[in-house]
């Protein structure tokens, strides 16, 4: 079993102490917390053991999950692979793609794996037709959230968006090669809502809308490929399927059959995949683990990492150029 310790004890950090705790890959060593009374209220009410500094967790593990604010990823995922340490870092992967580049470059020299943490790879509904994307041309996306104070201080692109950015890097596999967009603050001091357009090198086109002002809460994304329509929805853990196929010989009672202006007949053929339960940050911590014991690439490498960070800097640059 691998060594894991944990750096960040708020809401999510604790999440990832009581799964690391509970997963047959790893030994949960403890955490290191800043805020003091944090950490002793942790340590009190869930008995993992409190480290006094970072430097003494580092020296007893094998891999530190960082859950910490997005400003402090680089500087303590650096002194972990420094250390030869595992890195699991919670999205974004840092602060710039700069800090991110750097990252890659250590976790090279020093010969350690490192993973992000984009939690929505690891969902069932899209896993369950991940297989079955193939080439999209035309993908839409909706991420909305109520609104919460709790993340208010980056761009509605790094809380929310990022996670589809993600998304459609992966499927699409191609280069990104333009990107226009549009945000708007309406109560924060970054914007609340964004929407994105981006084209790929193979003609792709990504339409993307994030916003977490929204009066009800939704993600979902849509993928169009010849011959096909896919939807997946990452809240509801539901996906569905519906595929044309040209229609050879004749049509059965219950057959949804569409003509095209040449005459050609499709035959419309609706399915709706099995989605496993699952937790999915126990997926990504455990694949992370097999990863490291199989010297294979993670799920999401450092590279898918840093290149969603790019794109969504990229985005907020549009915003700038509005202003």
């Amino acid at each position: 079993m691998l060594k894991a310790g944990v750096i960040g004890a708020g809401h999510l950090g604790k999440i990832h102490l009581k799964l690391l705790q509970a997963s047959k890959k790893y030994e949960l060593i403890g955490f290191f917390e800043n805020d003091r009374a944090t950490a002793q209220s942790v340590e009190k009410e869930f008995g993992y053991q409190k480290f006094e500094s970072y430097e003494t967790l580092l020296d007893q593990i094998d891999v530190i999950d960082i859950v910490t604010p997005t400003m402090n990823h680089f500087d303590c995922a650096k002194m972990a692979i420094e250390r030869g340490k595992h890195v699991f870092i919670e999205k974004p992967i840092t602060n710039t793609v700069e800090e991110a580049q750097i990252l890659m470059a250590l976790a090279e020299k020093n010969d350690v794996q490192g993973q992000v943490g984009h939690v929505e790879r690891f969902n069932p509904a899209f896993t369950a037709v991940q297989h079955m994307l193939s080439s999209p041309m035309f993908i839409e996306t909706h991420r909305l959230a109520e609104f919460n104070p709790r993340g208010t201080d980056v761009p509605v692109v790094l809380d929310l968006m990022i996670h589809d950015i993600d998304i459609i890097l992966k499927v699409v596999g191609s280069k990104v090669v333009d990107i226009s967009a549009s945000g708007v603050s309406v109560i924060s001091a970054s914007p609340d809502i964004a929407n994105a357009r981006l084209v790929f090198e193979n003609g792709c086109v990504a339409n993307l809308t994030a916003s977490r002002i929204s009066l009800k809460n939704m993600r979902k994304s849509r993928f169009f490929q010849k011959d096909a329509y896919i939807s997946v929805d990452f809240l509801e853990k539901s996906s569905e399927v519906v595929q044309m196929e040209t229609l050879n010989g004749e049509a059965g009672d219950f057959d949804m059959i569409l003509e095209n202006a040449e005459g050609i007949k499709k035959r419309i053929l609706f399915e709706r995949p099995e989605v496993a339960s699952n937790n999915a940050i126990l997926d990504e911590l455990n694949s992370f683990a097999d990863a490291i014991n199989n010297n294979a690439t993670p799920v999401v490498s450092l590279s898918d990492g840093t290149e969603a960070l790019r794109v969504a800097h990229e985005i907020i640059k549009c915003f700038k150029t509005e202003l």
